[in-house]
């Protein structure tokens, strides 16, 4: 098996369930493949970012230059994951990857993109409308929407700055950490506002999948009368496709 560099901490609950997912997925794996217990998992190095830190070295949108210095951080964590022998990274976070064209710069090891699998995982709805729900800087971002587009889908426009603002402040409140006792219902509350029937949602913020603890391990589901695609999931999906094939 491959040996896979998760870059975590941003926020720490995703990056604990993605060592789940993928421990998990592997034992399934092997289980239905008639191993014997203990079932075999790849082998993984974390390297976790203080997200305190790179909340605040966030950068100006069009403007390349101000996010040199988050970029830097998360460039070497992803070198010392290389160093760590390594085969590939994933980044247990959505946020970063809006900066990966320039994170990974200098990185030799292969970074698997969540645009590349949730995209994937989309198309597989027959969706044709998507709408794209995650940080400020996911949701004022066209990386999402320029993936999905090749998949010929159409994302949301983007949304008024107060809305983005009312879901990164839901995120910050009531999914920092896991999700709260009222995450579910403020999320489904927001979906219904700006989802019409037939979109596609996608929860492209790794603490907003933890409102459906059902489907934590589903790319995509139903729940509250939306479809919704989980792009964590999916980037689970390809990091174990990756690690096992070797």
């Amino acid at each position: 098996m491959k040996k896979i560099g998760i870059l975590g901490g941003v926020g720490w609950a995703s990056t604990v369930d993605y060592y789940r997912a993928i421990a998990q997925g592997a034992g399934q794996y092997f289980a239905e493949r008639g191993h014997g217990s203990p079932l075999p998992i790849p082998p993984m190095t974390i390297e976790s970012v203080t997200q305190a830190k790179t909340r605040s070295l966030r950068g100006v949108a069009g403007d390349e230059e101000s996010w040199a210095a988050f970029d830097a951080v998360f460039r070497d964590a992803l070198l010392t994951l290389e160093h760590a022998g390594c085969d590939f990274g994933i980044i247990a976070s959505n946020t970063p990857h809006m900066r990966l064209h320039a994170i990974r710069q200098g990185v030799s090891m292969p970074i698997l993109s969540i645009f590349d699998a949730s995209a994937e995982a989309t198309a597989a709805t027959g969706a044709t409308q998507a709408l794209v729900l995650g940080t400020t800087v996911t949701m004022q971002a066209s990386n999402y929407a320029d993936r999905l587009a090749d998949a010929q889908i159409n994302a949301n426009a983007t949304l008024p700055d107060a809305e983005i603002a009312k879901m990164q402040n839901m995120i910050d409140t009531d999914f920092y950490g896991g999700a709260s006792v009222t995450a579910r219902a403020r999320l489904v509350a927001y979906c219904n506002k700006h989802a019409e029937p037939g979109t596609a949602i996608l929860l492209a913020c790794t603490e907003l999948p933890l409102a459906f603890p059902d489907n934590l391990d589903d790319p995509v589901f139903e729940a509250d009368g939306h479809l919704f695609v989980n792009p964590s999931a999916a980037h689970v999906a390809a990091a174990l496709k990756e690690a096992l094939e070797a």
